[in-house]
């Protein structure tokens, strides 16, 4: 029996308590208080926390990790502030790297081009003779140089695909920038995935990534067919490091025949029997982003340019497809960001509950960056979690470059609804890493203050709804565990209580007494998974 005793500073329970002692038992919360102390023996562990803040590791209800390890495989374009750095980078990459026919990275920031729109002439001064794809922040749009467009037999007579666009210069030559998955899966598919070795390796830098951030379980929000096998590897090789559930996506144009294999793939994850791995979930998209305006808009964007957006299921599509993958007992996951998805999104999952009965679903909406005032007393009604980004309630360079222009002021005003929203008891945090930062103390910041890191605008964008950092931290925490059904199938987590998961991180500092803009500087000084120390690596 192994048992560790945590004290010398807060214990922060996550049911609105605190304390000043915790016992872990084999991997269990065992006690706290006066009755860990009484407990703890001679041959007890002791982790002294030194003034830290102790609570439950946090969790990612919606991310991407194989893309965000993959960012570190190619050309690192993420940091750059340029258009001209990131030509610079691709060269020196290619230089560096001969043997590779093709150049693949992410992520770049799709603010330092006008309209967001990138030419492949820019990237053909670095590599003309290979093909070069780079995708923007959002992942709805990719960047290729002439050559990769040759590849992918991409030319000004080209139409554009089903739930996707080709840009064209005003003489009717491809631009380079492709919009939305029909078009950006032309450049993917033509690239091909990386080997599975490196995809393996890719996974545990992600994972190794958020536990450096205090983060334990992730919601993979985009798992395709060849993904699994990532997956099912990685615990082969007991290189997952961190609980992953995987979300199966589900795609307009092919659907029929995924959903027969949807079931199959779960059943190879079970059979896996990785304590670290499951497979409950589906994943919808309703629309795109507001960025490229293929957000799905109830009125139409200022510009006008895409009208209302896009609507990736037609009709009643989405409705009878999340009926269907209802039926098989998955969790649906639909990514809405504009307010006419987000009305799509409620109504499909108001009619799987109607076709198919009562039972505990906790369906999700990732995202709810738009929802009408009609709609918002929907989510807890309907007993839906929004999974919302909190990074992104801010007036940074992507809101007001690209967002607000294209919704106007009244409409900007309305989004991100945390408090709203959380005030019915249906809120849950996620990053979408790595379209932005997976460190939960950075979106926090912005939850309890609505700032940007520079502090603007003073008493924050929509201060109506700001959250306490009670209400941050949970919703970062057991918000996401009710969102990932924690304890249904082993010990609960995301509080500490009698009998779950030792599931932890230490903090330096208490986040309840450090000023909004200075909780992205506490220090983690260690995340604890089943009660063993998993960072910093012993």
């Amino acid at each position: 029996m192994t048992t560790t005793i945590f004290d010398g500073g807060t214990i922060w329970t996550g049911t609105g308590t605190t304390s000043d002692a915790l016992l872990v038992v084999d991997g269990l919360i065992a006690a706290l208080g006066a009755e860990a102390r009484r407990a703890a023996d001679d041959a007890t562990q002791r982790v002294d926390l030194a003034g830290g803040f102790l609570l439950p590791s946090f969790g990612d209800g919606h991310a991407h990790p194989l893309p965000g390890g993959l960012e570190a495989v190619g050309p690192l374009v993420r940091p750059c502030t340029s258009v001209a750095e990131i030509v610079e980078t691709v060269r020196a990459y290619a230089e560096s790297h001969p043997d590779e026919e093709w150049i693949t990275g992410a992520s770049y920031d799709g603010s330092l081009a006008p309209g967001g729109l990138f030419d492949a002439r820019w990237l053909d001064e670095a590599v003309p003779d290979r093909p070069v794809v780079l995708r923007a922040w959002d992942y709805h749009t990719v960047w290729c140089n002439s050559e990769a467009l040759r590849r992918c037999g991409i030319d000004a007579d080209t139409p554009d695909p089903v739930l996707g666009e080709i840009v064209h210069r005003e003489d009717g030559s491809v631009l380079g920038t492709l919009r939305e998955w029909g078009a950006v899966d032309l450049a993917l598919n033509a690239a091909g995935p990386r080997p599975l070795d490196v995809r393996v390796g890719a996974l545990r830098t992600a994972a190794q990534y958020y536990l450096a951030r205090g983060v334990t379980w992730v919601q993979d929000a985009w798992v395709n067919a060849e993904d699994v096998e990532v997956y099912l590897e990685a615990a082969r090789q007991d290189a997952l490091d961190i609980r992953f559930n995987l979300a199966f996506y589900a795609d307009p144009r092919y659907f029929d025949e995924q959903v027969a294999t949807f079931a199959d793939a779960r059943q190879r994850v079970l059979d896996a029997a990785s304590p670290l791995l499951t497979a409950n979930t589906v994943k919808f998209f309703a629309d795109g982003v507001v960025e490229n305006e293929t957000g799905a808009l109830l009125a139409p964007y200022c510009s006008g340019l895409h009208s209302h957006g896009m609507q990736v299921w037609e009709g009643d599509s989405l409705a009878q497809a999340a009926r269907r993958v209802d039926e098989l007992g998955f969790q649906i996951h639909i990514h809405a960001i504009g307010d006419a998805a987000a009305r799509q999104a409620l109504d499909a999952i108001e009619y799987a509950i109607t076709s198919n009965g009562p039972r505990d679903r906790r369906p999700v909406i990732a995202h709810a960056q738009l929802v009408d005032d009609a709609d918002l007393d929907r989510f807890a009604a309907l007993g839906v979690t929004a999974n919302m980004q909190p990074l992104w309630a801010q007036l940074d360079a992507l809101m007001n470059v690209l967002t607000v222009p294209r919704l106007g002021p009244e409409r900007s005003a309305k989004q991100y609804r945390m408090n709203t929203i959380d005030a019915a008891g249906a809120l849950s945090f996620g990053s979408d890493w790595p379209v932005s930062s997976g460190a939960p103390l950075d979106g926090i910041a912005v939850a309890v203050s609505r700032r940007t890191s520079e502090g603007e605008p003073e008493g924050g964008w929509t201060p109506e709804e700001i959250l306490t950092m009670e209400r941050a931290l949970t919703a970062y925490t057991n918000g996401v565990a009710r969102q990932a059904f924690a304890g249904q199938a082993g010990p609960s987590w995301g509080t500490i209580v009698p009998g779950a998961s030792a599931d932890l991180v230490w903090l330096s500092a208490d986040p309840r007494e450090t000023p909004a803009l200075d909780v992205p500087r506490i220090e983690v000084r260690g995340t604890f998974l089943q009660g063993a120390r998993v960072h910093p690596a012993s």
